[in-house]
């Protein structure tokens, strides 16, 4: 179906596709100068010292577990509230993932409280996921963390450039993540990255990448190597130059999309705010975010009432989506046997609305328009 108003929309134009024709033209397409291009201003635009280019947020979620050590009989806390991969990847490791619920149906985000009330001797980390690009209380984790020796791991596929206290998220715990999947703030189609200021992470994390190798091919193309040894069983999750060129452009366009997000945001909440059948989470956030998407979370509500609503919007051309279901009740997952209320309610009845830079002022209007009449009738 064509939406009158779609979920998502690229920031692409010729840049993108210059970008993209004039690697071609150099012929080397695979990971070489355009990825250290692009992980150099990634680091420097957060202010972290390091960056790794990954094939995808996936793939760095995992090797940010396997560069820390975390493996076989270490627990991890996670949010269920969270796309799978974040869970994923702390199975691919070995560990065993323990749930967490989330603070409240305004704020989104794990609970600190509720993280320390789950540490037992066998917890080895907690990984967070800044919802939407909103931080987490990174304070009460990192001091959670230092009382109790354990590793953090920051979830940032949602904020690129989102602060919290001056810091840009990603750069407060050991490891952050960040996905550059097509419908992100920063899109490559398939992508991710690693950020860190541990010297001895980034050095883990690259050997790692690609097959465990002392050397890759870039590097012995530019004579830094003519041989190679392989010293652990690594992976091939490396990024290609390809993408990396077109990550490079998106860096450029990022802060001006983020500001016109921002100015998106404030429209939907000037419509919606009296609405109330609904609340707005993160209603009252003051620090600066990349506002990924848009959330609103459906009072005295069901699944079924929420699906009603959004089969309505999607009659009226308004492409919605849900973010997310909870990761605990999927079947692999249900194993785990736990009971997390808060986020159960919000899978169940969150609905995401069309998020991004170039969404018009009319367009915006008519999506508050369609949500107050339909929610009024239903």
């Amino acid at each position: 179906m064509q939406y009158k108003i779609p979920l998502f929309d690229l920031n692409f134009d010729e840049a993108e596709e210059k970008a993209v024709i004039e690697t071609l033209k150099s012929k080397w397409i695979s990971i070489g100068p355009k990825c250290e291009e692009f992980e150099n201003k990634f680091a420097k635009m957060l202010n972290a010292d390091f960056a790794i280019s990954m094939s995808n947020c996936t793939t760095a979620l995992h090797l940010a577990f396997a560069s820390l050590g975390i493996r076989e009989g270490d627990e991890v806390i996670t949010p269920s509230l969270t796309f799978v991969a974040t869970v994923n990847a702390i199975r691919y490791v070995g560990a065993t993932p323990v749930f967490c619920d989330i603070c409240n149906y305004e704020d989104l985000t794990i609970d600190p409280v509720k993280i320390e009330n789950l540490i037992t001797e066998k917890t080895k980390a907690i990984v967070v996921m800044h919802y939407g690009g909103f931080a987490v209380d990174m304070d009460a984790v990192m001091d959670i963390a230092k009382r109790y020796n354990l590793k953090v791991v920051e979830d940032a596929c949602h904020g690129p450039l989102s602060e919290y206290k001056g810091k840009k998220l990603g750069t407060i715990g050991d490891v952050g993540c960040f996905s550059f999947f097509s419908n992100k703030n920063i899109s490559t189609g398939e992508g991710g990255m690693i950020v860190t200021n541990r010297k001895d992470l980034l050095d883990k994390t690259k050997l790692l990448r690609s097959h465990g190798m002392t050397s890759m091919s870039y590097e012995r193309a530019k004579g830094h190597s003519t041989t190679y040894d392989v010293i652990e069983l690594g992976f091939n999750f490396r990024m290609d130059d390809i993408r990396a060129s077109i990550g490079i452009v998106q860096l450029d366009k990022l802060q001006n999309d983020l500001e016109k997000r921002a100015i998106v945001r404030e429209q939907y909440i000037k419509g919606l705010k009296d609405v109330e059948e609904i609340i707005i989470p993160f209603l009252n956030y003051k620090e600066f975010s990349s506002n990924y998407i848009f959330p609103i979370l459906l009072k005295n509500s069901n699944i079924n009432k929420r699906e009603e609503v959004r089969d309505k919007l999607h009659k009226k051309g308004i492409q919605t989506s849900v973010h997310y279901s909870s990761v605990h009740r999927y079947s692999i997952y249900k194993k785990y046997n736990v009971t997390l209320p808060i986020t159960e309610y919000v899978s169940e009845n969150i609905i995401t609305l069309p998020m991004f830079g170039k969404l018009k002022e009319q367009d915006i209007q008519y999506v508050i328009d369609a949500i107050k009449e339909i929610i009024s009738n239903n």
